[in-house]
């Protein structure tokens, strides 16, 4: 499969997966955590599938298209362990979060997942939604929607 068949599998995914979960969510009371905001693509997907919620951004720069920027309130600028820290520290519980961090690097994306994992888990309310692309811990994997290769995209419920 060559790197641009990739990516569209990929961005299929986060669509797929963004809708799939609004769906499930719906009745939850809770805030939405994008984490690594890139572009602001998925982001913007997110604003427009579940726009009666706060979306928390994380990411060490600010840096997407110029449309997709969050609102200064909801950006949470720096590394990913110090803001997941302050996001649980100041009781915020989030009903769905969107793991999109990664080098580009397998070994060193999976060892990111396993660190911040635990920190994720200690922001969301038990029954909410993870959707990521690296493989986490601590939490309860499940099938997401069938769309989705389940090695391209991994959906996970808080406990």
């Amino acid at each position: 499969m060559s790197r641009l068949e990739s990516m569209r599998r990929r961005l299929s995914a986060q669509i797929d997966g963004i809708n799939w979960a609004a769906d499930k969510i719906a009745d939850m009371d809770g805030d939405v955590l994008e984490l690594g905001l890139g572009n602001g693509r998925t982001y913007d997907h997110l604003r427009q599938e579940i726009p009666n919620r706060r979306i928390w951004v994380i990411d060490r720069v600010l840096k997407p298209h110029p449309s997709c920027v969050p609102p200064a309130a909801d950006f949470l600028e720096g590394e990913a362990e110090d803001m997941l820290t302050r996001l649980a520290r100041e009781g915020h519980k989030m009903v769905l979060a969107h793991y999109d961090f990664g080098y580009g690097v397998k070994e060193k994306d999976v060892e990111e997942g396993g660190r911040l994992s635990p920190l994720i888990s200690a922001v969301m309310k038990p029954g909410g939604l993870v959707l990521s692309q690296q493989p986490l811990v601590g939490l309860e994997q499940i099938a997401g929607p069938d769309t989705i290769d389940p090695e391209r995209y991994l959906f996970y419920r808080a406990v």
